[in-house]
């Protein structure tokens, strides 16, 4: 069964997250791409309900949440009974929040 990974980014993220969502798709995993498409300014948490309310309601496993630091769409998704969101800089710590705390939205800055 293939995995579905609902990926959202704000105006700071958003090339990152269209380099995350081409490496996602050559591994056959399935992207909801929820945006931002631009670098136009937008607001980090209406990326980030989107993320979570896709998890929350078992249209996609896992997320993965992108802007300028990480800390606003963590703290953001956090918020929700059943996230488990993981601010990551390396490998190492995207691996050990997920084998032992079952986090299930990826955040990454792109400071």
């Amino acid at each position: 069964m293939t995995k579905k990974i609902a990926l959202g980014a704000d105006h700071a993220g958003f090339l990152l997250k269209d380099i995350c969502v081409k490496w996602l798709t050559d591994h056959h995993l399935e992207v909801i791409d929820f945006g931002t498409f631009s670098a136009e300014s937008v607001d980090y948490p209406d990326y980030t309900y989107k993320v979570v309310d896709t998890i929350k309601t078992g249209q996609a496993d896992m997320g993965v949440l992108i802007c300028g630091s990480g800390e606003g769409m963590v703290i953001g998704a956090n918020r929700f009974k059943g996230i488990r969101a993981a601010l990551c800089w390396n490998k190492k710590s995207a691996c050990l929040t997920r084998s032992h705390n079952d986090a299930n939205i990826l955040v990454m800055g792109n400071a």
